[in-house]
């Protein structure tokens, strides 16, 4: 008999490098990808808000403007979008990500995400109190180890 699987999904808070990467990525099997495939299967809940989209979208259009339609498509199929946090919001977490992140670490800890995936995780530390920030490698090696757990 199999042990009951956990019935809550991990909720994601994905940053825009992760959806640059993503909506990139010349290979299906980048961790980027990966990861969002997950969510657009509904094997992880995954969220940003309105800032990641919008340095996002930014990025892209300076540097790859032909990835705009495969990363809009990601964004429709893999994210919830949720509002930005308040100014208001920010003051009690003065000082625990770089002031220019600081609005993407509060949202993710305003949702409950467990994980907050970005390439840059120096920029959110010392972070809060059960939030990991991770690498997308890192976190797919993660979801692995769970799931050789289960053999």
């Amino acid at each position: 008999m199999m042990p009951p699987l956990p019935s809550v999904k991990p909720r994601v808070f994905i940053d825009a490098d992760v959806l640059f990467a993503g909506a990139v990525s010349p290979s299906q099997h980048s961790a980027s990808v990966v990861m969002l495939r997950m969510a657009e299967i509904t094997l992880l809940e995954a969220l940003t808000c309105e800032q990641v989209i919008i340095e996002a979208e930014r990025n892209l259009q300076a540097k790859m403007p032909l990835a705009l339609p495969a990363f809009h498509l990601l964004v429709s199929r893999s994210l919830h979008v949720v509002a930005n946090p308040t100014a208001v919001d920010l003051l009690p977490y003065s000082g625990k990500a770089d002031p220019k992140d600081l609005p993407i670490l509060v949202a993710a800890y305003r949702e409950n995400c467990t994980w907050l995936v970005t390439f840059n995780t120096r920029h959110y530390q010392p972070g809060v109190a059960g939030i990991a920030a991770v690498k997308p490698g890192d976190f797919i090696m993660r979801v692995r180890d769970l799931l050789l757990g289960l053999m």
